[in-house]
C-alpha cells in the first residue's frame, strides 16, 4: 500500500473513531430522531446533484433505507444517548460476527471452527463489559440497543450483497439518505413532536457535531474508504477497522472524560481479537459498499 493511501486509511479510522464522540455531543443538543433526520437530510441534499433521485430497484432500496437508515441509526443513537462513546464503539463491532452468521445462513458461506471461535471471543468481550457495576441494576437496555443496531447493520449488509453491483457506494449512500430522511422526519414528528421551533436554541457544538457527521463522516470519509476498497484487496483494507474501537475509547476518555475500566479494556481487547479472527479468516463477509462505523 502506498504511503499516502496508508495515511488516508488511518485518517478514515480516526474520523470514524472520533465520530462516536461527535454523536454523543450531538445527542446532548438534539432529540435523537431529529438529529438523525437532519443528518440524513443534509447528506441527501449534498449528494442529490451527483446521484440523482433513485428510480431503479426501489423495491430493494426502500427496505434497505429502512434498515441502514431509520433502524440501524435509530437504535444506535437511542442507546448512545445513555451509553458512553467508548462502550458503544466496542459493542457496535459485533456487526462483523453478526454479518458472518447471516452470510452463512443466506449465502451458504462456511464458518469454520476458527471463525466460530472468533465470534465466541467477540461476544464474550461484550458480555464482560456488560458485567460492570454500572449495569448491575439491570440497566442494560442502552447496550442492548447498540448491539441490536449491530445486528440490523449485518442485516443491511445482506441486503446490499443481494442488491448486486448495480450501484456504487456513493450512489447507494445517497439513495439511502434520500429515502431515509423523510422516514426519520416523520418518525421524529410523531414521537418527539415538532422540533423545528427549537433549532435556533441549539448551541454551536450541536451544529458542529451535525456537520461533522453529515459531511466529514457520511460523505468525505466514505468516499475515501470506497476508493481504497476498490484499489486494494478487502483483506488488506478491513484490518484497519480494528483500530476504530481503540480510537473511540481514547477519544471518549480525552474529550468527554469518560472513565475507562479494566473490564472495558479486557472486554474491548477480547471483542476486537474475535472480530480480527472473523475478518482475517473471511474478509468478504462485509459488503464493500457498507462501512463499519456510524
Amino acid at each position: 500500500m502506498k504511503p499516502q493511501h496508508f495515511a488516508l486509511m488511518l485518517l478514515v479510522q480516526l474520523i470514524w473513531g472520533v465520530n462516536f464522540v461527535a454523536a454523543k455531543i450531538g445527542l446532548a443538543h438534539f432529540e435523537s430522531l431529529f438529529f438523525l433526520a437532519l443528518r440524513f437530510s443534509l447528506v441527501a441534499l449534498l449528494l442529490l446533484p451527483f446521484v440523482g433521485l433513485p428510480r431503479r430497484k426501489l423495491k430493494q432500496l426502500i427496505p434497505l433505507s429502512m434498515t441502514m437508515g431509520a433502524m440501524h441509526f435509530g437504535l444506535i443513537f437511542l442507546g448512545m444517548r445513555y451509553l458512553d462513546a467508548a462502550t458503544s464503539s466496542i459493542a457496535v463491532q459485533l456487526q462483523v460476527p453478526f454479518a458472518a452468521i447471516l452470510a452463512a445462513f443466506f449465502f451458504g458461506e462456511t464458518l469454520g471452527w476458527r471463525r466460530i471461535l472468533g465470534m465466541i471471543v467477540a461476544f464474550a468481550g461484550v458480555v464482560l463489559i456488560a458485567g460492570e457495576p454500572r449495569f448491575a441494576d439491570g440497566n442494560l437496555w442502552p447496550l442492548v440497543a447498540v448491539i441490536g443496531a449491530a445486528l440490523v447493520w449485518a442485516t443491511g449488509n445482506v441486503q446490499v450483497k443481494a442488491l448486486g453491483e448495480e450501484f456504487d457506494a456513493v450512489q447507494l449512500n445517497g439513495y439511502i439518505a434520500i429515502l431515509a430522511a423523510p422516514q426519520l422526519l416523520a418518525l421524529s414528528l410523531l414521537i418527539e413532536g415538532n422540533q423545528f421551533p427549537h433549532v435556533f436554541d441549539i448551541a454551536w457544538a450541536g451544529w458542529a457535531a451535525l456537520l461533522f457527521q453529515s459531511i466529514i463522516v457520511a460523505i468525505f470519509s466514505y468516499i475515501i474508504w470506497y476508493n481504497l476498497m476498490r484499489r486494494y484487496p478487502v483483506n488488506q483494507v478491513m484490518p484497519f477497522t480494528l483500530l476504530l474501537p481503540m480510537i473511540g475509547v481514547i477519544s471518549g476518555h480525552l474529550i468527554l472524560n469518560e472513565v475507562v475500566t479494566w473490564q472495558m479494556v479486557l472486554g474491548g481487547i477480547a471483542t476486537m481479537a474475535g472480530v480480527a479472527i472473523v475478518v482475517i479468516r473471511r474478509p468478504a463477509v462485509v459488503a464493500p459498499s457498507t462501512k463499519t462505523g456510524i
